[in-house]
């Protein structure tokens, strides 16, 4: 994905960012506007990773140029999954669980799925996901199995 390039300014890490199909929903990457998540302020000279949840941002790492911060944030983005995760399945029935697998699995796409409590324990909704680009080849999918209701 990356063959031994790493970014120096933050205009290259969204464009890397882009190339690559890596979500902006959780980073706040060259001025992006994000509700929760990770991303890169700059406050007169120093440069601050920082992460918001629920209105409160904290200031994680410091650093002295753009091009330290570019680095510890490419590392940190390219090493989550959840960074390049699509949601393209949601839903309560297993069997249709099972059929986007089986769909994914013939399309020979990587993928992953977990369960969580959405509707409660005794409702659970089964999330279907697609990693980078991969999501260009499956968001007509989600006409059939994203249903929330």
């Amino acid at each position: 994905m990356d063959n031994g390039y790493i970014p120096k300014t933050e205009n290259e890490l969204e464009i890397w960012m882009k190339e690559n199909c890596f979500n902006f929903n959780h980073y706040s990457i060259n001025g992006s506007a994000i509700f929760e998540g990770f991303g890169i302020d700059r406050i007169g000279g120093r440069f601050i990773w920082y992460y918001t949840e629920r209105g409160e941002k904290n200031n994680l790492a410091y650093f002295q140029s753009e091009s330290e911060i570019v680095e510890y944030a490419f590392n940190h983005i390219k090493s989550d999954k959840w960074a390049k995760a699509y949601c393209i399945g949601f839903t309560t029935s297993k069997d249709e669980k099972e059929e986007i697998a089986n769909v994914l699995r013939e399309m020979g796409l990587e993928y992953f799925q977990d369960q969580i409590p959405y509707y409660g324990l005794e409702r659970p909704v089964f999330r279907t996901f697609v990693l980078g680009c991969d999501i260009n080849k499956t968001e007509h999918l989600k006409d059939k199995y994203f249903k929330k209701k």
